[in-house]
């Protein structure tokens, strides 16, 4: 991919601070990214648990593109063929004048022919200068206006704000208006290493836990099928708290050809904002991370095609993040709705309808425990 940038581009970091010192946070303007994320281990040491750059003007140049912690969009994850329609349909007519073709830039990672629209297109919002708008010690916020990049009907204007507080906890909040109807889905692209790097170079051992009992299954380019896979009995069951290792040998071929590892979504039986959706947990930091979110599904991808240098503090530039070096944990709706009329999921925004995206990162060293065992006995979760 050809450089999307050049040496005007402000690549300034913006730093944000818990008061209690919990949790540090730095971002940068091109794609509102997360760049260092420090909280503490269990010995109370600060560690930077996101992979990144040191130079984070590859953010926009790297040919590998592997959206390193960025806001993602128009239109996150995949479309079929790059083509989509509205209203929507399974099989748009590519010459009727409600269809829509955006860039194909991706086929999973395998096939030289380019078949998909991944995260947005050739430059999505990962590789778009946002605007810092406002910024305390403790946020920042960001503004991008989409003017129909890539070939997406009407104007959005989007604000994502980051945000710390005491006891260990991140906020992201992204709100989106858009002046005709349009397809968005966003979402916060963050690869994870608990560990740090300390020892273990991979995220085997990782403890992890997603309140889903159902996986949406996809065909051979990773495009939804329309159906939905049971997760038991199955190397995609993590509704109670297992490392991510326990079944690998048993993945291989879930996410390509010869590939192994996770690369897909799972649909949460209880997406509701006061409800850990997942929980990942280190092994030798003793980190545990609880997420919360407004979303539908999340993607977990362990890093499978990942070949870049990593940051000094973790051991670079002469080691690398590589396969399985990290999970990027993904807070997004169904994928590829907008080509799945049978969901009955509506990712289609305009004039009157507003997008809102919510996720809460709460880091802690405690024990992990499914949250969902104490919600069953309580009145806040439906049965």
């Amino acid at each position: 991919m050809p450089e999307t940038t050049d040496s005007s581009w402000p690549f300034d970091i913006t730093e944000i601070n818990a008061p209690d010192g919990s949790i540090s946070a730095k971002f940068v303007s091109v794609g509102a990214t997360l760049t260092e994320l420090w909280v503490k281990d269990k010995h109370g040491v600060a560690r930077d648990v996101v992979l990144g750059y040191d130079d984070n003007s590859r953010l926009a140049s790297d040919p590998d593109h592997p959206v390193f912690n960025a806001i993602v969009g128009r239109y996150a994850n995949r479309i079929k063929d790059g083509i989509f329609s509205i209203p929507i349909s399974e099989n748009p007519d590519p010459s009727a004048p409600n269809t829509y073709h955006i860039p194909t830039n991706d086929a999973n990672g395998r096939l030289k022919q380019l078949t998909v629209t991944l995260h947005g297109g050739i430059v999505g919002w990962d590789r778009r200068h946002w605007v810092a708008v406002e910024k305390s010690a403790t946020s920042v916020t960001y503004k991008h206006v989409d003017e129909g990049d890539e070939g997406f009907p009407g104007t959005v204007t989007a604000f994502v704000t980051h945000s710390v507080d005491n006891h260990g906890i991140l906020r992201t909040k992204i709100y989106a208006t858009a002046s005709e109807k349009t397809p968005i889905m966003l979402t916060q692209h963050v690869y994870w290493n608990l560990d740090a790097y300390q020892d273990d170079a991979d995220i085997l051992e990782h403890e992890l836990r997603i309140d889903a009992s159902r996986y949406i299954e996809v065909d051979k380019l990773a495009i939804p099928t329309g159906r939905f896979t049971d997760v038991a009995d199955t190397p995609l069951d993590f509704r109670e708290e297992r490392k991510i290792g326990a079944q690998w040998t048993k993945t291989t071929n879930l996410i390509g050809e010869g590939c192994v590892g996770y690369n897909g979504g799972w649909v949460l039986d209880h997406p509701r904002a006061d409800i850990p959706a997942v929980t990942l947990k280190g092994n030798t930091s003793g980190i545990q991370l609880d997420i919360t979110t407004n979303q539908s599904a999340i993607v977990v991808y362990t890093s499978y095609w990942l070949n870049t240098p990593r940051k000094a503090i973790h051991g670079g530039p002469g080691a690398k993040y590589g396969s399985s070096s990290a999970v990027a944990i993904e807070q997004q709706g169904h994928i590829a709705a907008i080509n799945i009329p049978e969901w009955d999921v509506d990712h289609i925004y305009g004039p009157g309808r507003d997008y809102q995206w919510s996720s809460e990162y709460k880091f802690s060293t405690g024990q992990a425990q499914n949250p969902m065992r104490k919600a069953r006995n309580s009145s806040y979760v439906s049965s």
